[in-house]
């Protein structure tokens, strides 16, 4: 493949300078790196409200609340604890190495790729970007051609605080993303959809780079019978609308006890219409990212209508943004019932046994995230532990993306490997091993094999095994 000159020189500039990296990249110049990225974030917040709004009608507060103050509390987290998770770890001695001493570095990785999505196209391109820096390495950012207005500014803030042999950004379309992944990185880390990221895995095969995908698909939700229905109706409102749907790990159904189902719905009903002004097409409610997005959306409500589905709502769309819309009387034979929804389209399914949900939730790929609404800790237990997902959230919903002590990432076709705090610092370093001889006594089983040693061996298996 023709690889495009810049992104080539780029590429090179930021190989060559490896070693010296390593060597002189330590505590004071990374906490200037992070420092300077705060800054520029800082400084620009108005540029940045404003090419999110020009991408996607973001509302100003809902940009600040996901897309700015996440990244600057990574960034914040991540320098003042920077110094103990650069210091190598003692490891004690086993038996079998007794009489030597031994640690683990973490050390950056290198020159590192990051391929950002268009649903947060600030936060999850800069977030990632913390992490790198923190942990010693270069990167190169592909943000989604998608976002036009937000990828630019992105490139434009990065190139006037970092040297191109730091930080670069590429924008561009499919052949840009072809051409990066065609490089020798020594890491990637993807944000993006499942079937995307097995392209990306395959890519970073063919030169042997480790991989961080944070993907996504049906994040359910579980309302209990004991479940406080008002607090229900307000997280998963917020968890499902804010970006209008447009989240990874957004509820994308949810199962109601039947038991409370007439109620939790209509509390619902309540919920988004104070948020989200009832009868109108709100303000706060994103925009669709774009039409192809908008009509896929669309074609769900389709499908599931024409197959018996439930929607109360008309004039549901106009253009690319929708009413935040609740569909009912989902069958298994409507697409809307295996597709991730990515959208302000909210299913729901009455259930009376807990078993059946759990099985349905099973027989499903893993979730990025799976929420339950309930107060009843042994129902709460029951669904964590019969089931596997990247993230729980009980009683909430999103917001365990923005704990900086937590591992955020999925499990299998979620995702692979973990981010945030000390999660995403570990993802983008080798934990090198490094072991000292002091006075190991193991030169007295070397061979040649006497029957001195023979015996010394048997010895140890008897004290080892």
């Amino acid at each position: 493949m023709t690889i495009d000159p810049d992104i080539q020189a780029a590429f090179d500039m930021q190989a060559v300078g490896v070693t010296d990296r390593r060597r002189n990249f330590g505590l004071a110049e990374r906490k200037q790196a992070l420092s300077l990225l705060s800054d520029v974030i800082k400084n620009n917040e108005a540029a940045i409200v404003a090419a999110l709004t020009e991408d996607f009608g973001k509302p100003e507060t809902e940009t600040i609340l996901t897309e700015i103050l996440p990244v600057l509390q990574e960034i914040k987290h991540a320098r003042r604890h920077l110094r103990g998770w650069m210091r190598p770890s003692r490891v004690a001695p086993t038996l079998a190495t007794f009489g030597t001493s031994a640690r683990v570095r973490p050390e950056a990785r290198g020159v590192c790729l990051i391929i950002a999505p268009w649903n947060y196209p600030f936060s999850l391109a800069i977030g990632p970007l913390v992490s790198c820096l923190a942990a010693g390495n270069a990167a190169i950012i592909k943000p989604s051609e998608m976002t036009p207005a937000t990828s630019a500014l992105i490139a434009r803030l990065l190139a006037e605080t970092f040297s191109l042999d730091l930080v670069a950004v590429v924008e561009g379309g499919l052949k840009t993303s072809q051409a990066l992944l065609s490089l020798s990185f020594d890491h990637i880390f993807f944000t993006g959809s499942p079937a995307v990221g097995k392209i990306v895995m395959s890519a970073a095969a063919k030169t042997l780079a480790s991989v961080t995908l944070e993907l996504g698909g049906k994040s359910p939700t579980i309302i209990g019978p004991g479940a406080n229905l008002k607090r229900a109706a307000d997280w998963i409102v917020f968890g499902k609308f804010a970006n209008a749907g447009q989240t990874c790990i957004a509820p994308d159904h949810l199962f109601v006890h039947v038991s409370v189902k007439e109620t939790f719905t209509r509390l619902l009903r309540e919920r988004i219409a104070k948020a989200y002004a009832e009868g109108s097409i709100s303000s706060d409610l994103s925009r669709i990212v774009n039409k192809h997005h908008a009509d896929r959306l669309a074609g769900l409500l389709t499908d599931a209508t024409a197959k018996g589905a439930h929607v109360t709502q008309q004039e549901i769309r106009d253009g690319t943004r929708f009413k935040p819309v609740l569909i009912e009387a989902i069958t298994p034979e409507m697409a809307i019932d295996h597709e991730e929804i990515f959208g302000p389209i909210l299913p729901i399914m009455a259930y009376d046994d807990l078993e059946d949900v759990i099985m349905k939730i099973n027989a499903r790929p893993k979730p990025l995230s799976l929420y339950v609404f309930d107060n009843d800790r042994k129902r709460i237990d029951q669904v964590i532990e019969a089931t596997s997902s990247g993230s729980v959230g009980v009683n909430l919903t999103l917001i365990q993306f923005i704990h900086n002590r937590l591992p955020f990432g999925g499990v299998n076709n979620s995702g692979l490997g973990s981010a945030h705090g000390h999660y995403g610092f570990c993802a983008f370093s080798h934990e090198r091993a490094v072991m000292t001889n002091h006075f190991s006594a193991l030169p007295l089983v070397f061979a040649p094999y006497t029957p001195g040693v023979k015996r010394i061996i048997g010895i140890i298996r008897r004290v080892l095994e």
